[in-house]
């Protein structure tokens, strides 16, 4: 028998350690570590596995070190009444010593557990309330010895977001179960459990997402996994941990196991919005119905903090609650009992479409400014992979076969105040369930039915009260009404029947501009200029036919502010998935040598794609795709240093004209929207950008070297003291300039403006232009001059220039 080496070892008449094997769980498979400070101090790990707790002896304790190969000695089965024990065996019985209960919860095998054993090497995952993340049993090559044949294994950590934490054994030395040390256990005093301080929250309203059928803009929302479990609130402080359902009916009880995580959260009260789902690597709501009737594994997922010591944070802005969420979290170990949920990041569209391939329910869009609201509004939006809601059970149809209590469900849902039948669930029951459900139903049995319903389809359908309430997935809809290949998840017990509503996509808030879909377009991008992301998007269509002579079928580089201008901001230049299609790329061969996309523009249905996705700036490559090779633009960024004027910067192009032109060349100017002038030369596509680099370089050290204390052609900012920056470093291969009628992501929205140079040696400000007065201004104004050549003749006048000086 596989535990009679451990009844045969022990006297228990005289020790306190279970007798009896226990039961198996229906579930999951659990596991315990047992602190034994006997002889020698070590930690016991217990496996369940086969009716049985699989055992080793680790004489150094667990390491969360991929590095550390700690011994593992293969100790005797046993029996799973063992995984909570702990107390004192007394002097002279084997294993004689105090045994605390150090870590408990499920394991997971990572390939069969059977097979692993066999051939030494056994790959598991730990869900407990220390330990946590992916191990592995390594047995060790030789002879077994002694009597009781014993093997010698490593217990090594995996490299995953669960190693590398701190040290466990030094952490952690009171009992997970009471909170004793060795001292008090041996002694045989109560256990110490936590008490809060503060007064535990009462539940409030939980929000609630609404549905639509499209992703929210990711500037003003963030993503978040749809999870498929129980909505809770979790409420700590004075008298213990309470769960809560979203109508707040105290299911404490029924997840009695997962409530001990809670007392790892430092804080003195909380209120925690999340959902319970189903632990130890189960997944869906079936498993989770399960797990509920064998009493765990469990899991919370929290996703809000509502109250936290006292203070309501349920009226400040999401991103804020999120970051007290996640402080409060931060100690404990990743992919434990008590995790938070992810934020998406990158491109939602690609995230929903790896969720909905992977069998996922879908994800859910929640406003990053919103604050906490009770009840459904827009400030959540759920986008589901596929159908799946709540109906009621209204009766059930006959089965031909004697096995088999019914054949099928009939549901229904409320439209308004209205129950609207809508069909049959035939599939997703196994034995027990439908044996559960013939006791519910049963006594529920009536003669009319509760629901109008075509002669058809009521024959032979038993009706009852309309009180319970079915989870079920479903392809679609019918015209009828009717839900079709619709499958029974299970009973939902924490909403009532006489909420439930039938769900339809609500119609997103979009407004097209330029042919596309802008979305949160009320987002406000410049709280000063009050310029929302729809004033920006009919901008860049509206000054499209100006700003595309000069950007169209360049390269670009986008700056953007997902969250508006008070927000986090990046410069992009390779597009990735999920890019607009209105914005197109071109692949471009690197310095490095690899090959990566950029995008360009061709019209303005481009220009108002990229603000959908939060772009503010356009960057412009100095040549076309067609010839990368050749630059057909110059640019000098005049940028001055802090605390000089802009008639300083204004004389300074000026002048700076007038050197060009001495050269043989003609340039037209550019505010930047910020505090500098660009100079632009058109050019001729007959030379390469190193001539092209080093014909600019060669005019910016001209201007430094006759007038050093006026420019400087160095970027270096101690060079920069009181001098202008001649920027010529915007004319090498792969370097950008802001684009002309670009908006600039700075207070106040001002635009990069082209204007003439009688405006400009009578402009007082360097960013005078907002969105609506560029729209009125033309090319003919400013008259560019042609494409010119940097023929021999110009570089020729160059080169004595710089001679001269």
């Amino acid at each position: 028998m596989a535990l009679d080496r451990y009844h045969e070892r022990r006297d228990f008449a005289a020790t306190p350690e279970p007798r009896d094997e226990g039961q198996p769980s229906d579930v999951g498979l659990r596991y315990s570590i047992q602190n034994h400070d006997a002889t020698r101090l070590h930690w016991d790990l217990r496996l369940e596995w086969q009716g049985v707790l699989l055992s080793w002896a680790i004489t150094r304790g667990p390491s969360l070190n991929p590095s550390d190969k700690r011994l593992a000695v293969r100790t005797e089965d046993h029996p799973l009444s063992y995984l909570r024990f702990e107390g004192q065996i007394p002097s002279g019985q084997y294993g004689a010593g105090t045994v605390m209960l150090w870590d408990l919860g499920w394991w997971q095998p990572l390939e069969p557990a059977a097979r692993g054993l066999s051939k030494g090497h056994l790959r598991f995952r730990i869900h407990g309330r220390r330990l946590t993340g992916d191990w592995n049993l390594v047995r060790m090559k030789g002879r077994k010895t002694g009597d009781s044949k014993r093997e010698n294994w490593l217990l090594i950590k995996s490299d995953d977001e669960a190693a590398h934490r701190a040290d466990p054994v030094e952490t952690y030395r009171t009992s997970i179960a009471t909170g004793r040390d060795f001292a008090a256990i041996s002694a045989e005093k109560a256990p110490r459990l936590r008490d809060r301080t503060g007064t535990r929250p009462r539940p409030v309203p939980v929000q609630l997402a609404t549905l639509t059928e499209d992703l929210a803009d990711s500037g003003s929302h963030w993503h978040e996994l749809k999870l498929d479990g129980y909505r809770m609130q979790a409420a700590l402080g004075k008298g213990g941990t309470r769960i809560w359902t979203r109508n707040g009916h105290d299911w404490t009880d029924r997840f009695a196991d997962l409530v001990p995580a809670f007392d790892d959260l430092d804080c003195k009260s909380a209120l925690i919005d999340g959902e319970i789902v189903a632990g130890a690597g189960l997944q869906g709501f079936s498993a989770l119905q399960d797990a509920i009737a064998a009493g765990g594994p469990f899991g919370f997922v929290a996703f809000d903090l509502i109250q936290l010591d006292g203070k309501d944070l349920s009226k400040r802005p999401l991103t804020e609650r999120r970051r007290a969420l996640e402080q409060l979290f931060s100690p404990l170990p990743p992919m434990g009992a008590l995790d938070l949920s992810p934020v998406i990041d990158g491109d939602p569209q690609e995230a929903l479409d790896l969720i909905c391939g992977s069998g996922g329910e879908g994800v859910i869009a929640k406003r990053r400014d919103a604050p906490y609201r009770g009840g459904r509004s827009r400030d959540w939006l759920k986008i589901k992979c596929r159908h799946r809601g709540e109906f009621v059970i209204v009766g059930w149809q006959a089965s031909s076969s004697r096995a088999r209590p019914f054949a099928s469900l009939a549901v229904a849902a409320r439209r308004g105040r209205d129950l609207v039948y809508m069909g049959k669930v035939g599939t997703g029951f196994d034995e027990d369930a439908m044996a559960d459900l013939a006791a519910r139903m049963a006594p529920l049995k009536r003669a009319k039915p509760p629901v109008q319903a075509p002669k058809a389809e009521a024959r032979g359908v038993t009706w009852i009260d309309p009180r319970l309430v079915a989870e079920v997935n479903y392809a679609e809809t019918t015209g009828q009404g009717r839900l079709r290949h619709a499958v029974f998840l299970g009973l939902r017990e924490d909403k009532p029947a006489r909420q439930v509503q039938v769900e339809e996509p609500v119609a997103t808030d979009r407004e097209d501009i330029a042919g596309i879909a802008l979305s949160s377009g009320d987002r406000v991008i410049f709280p000063d200029a009050k310029v929302t992301k729809a004033d920006l998007a009919r901008y860049y269509r509206d000054i499209a036919p100006l700003m595309l002579p000069e950007v169209q079928d360049r390269p670009l580089s986008l700056v953007r502010l997902p969250d508006g201008l008070t927000g986090q901001r990046f410069f992009q230049k390779h597009p990735g998935k999920g890019f607009p299609d209105a914005l197109k790329t071109v692949p471009i061969a690197e310095s490095d040598g690899e090959t990566h996309p950029y995008a360009y523009g061709s019209d303005a249905a481009g220009l108002v794609a990229a603000v959908q996705m939060g772009t503010v700036e356009f960057h412009i490559w100095g040549a076309r795709r067609d010839r990368l090779d050749r630059p057909d633009r110059l640019v000098f960024d005049l940028d001055p240093d802090e605390g000089l004027s802009f008639a300083t910067t204004r004389r300074a192009a000026l002048d700076l004209r007038d050197r060009l032109a001495d050269l043989g060349l003609e340039c037209w100017a550019m505010l930047s929207g910020g505090k500098g002038v660009h100079l632009v030369v058109p050019l001729r596509r007959s030379v390469g950008w190193d001539t092209a680099k080093l014909f600019a370089r060669g005019v910016a050290t001209l201007a430094a070297t006759a007038q050093p204390d006026r420019f400087t052609a160095e970027m270096s900012k101690a060079r920069r003291k009181d001098r202008i920056f001649i920027d010529w470093l915007r004319n090498e291969r792969g370097s950008t300039s802001v684009a002309p009628f670009s908006v600039r992501a700075r207070p106040g929205a001002p635009v990069a403006c082209p204007v003439t140079w009688d405006e400009l040696s009578r402009l007082r400000r360097p960013a005078p232009f907002s969105l609506q007065e560029a729209c009125t201004r033309g090319w003919a104004d400013v008259a560019p001059p042609p494409p010119q050549g940097l023929t021999q003749k110009v570089i020729v006048a160059l080169d004595r220039a710089l001679k001269s000086v």
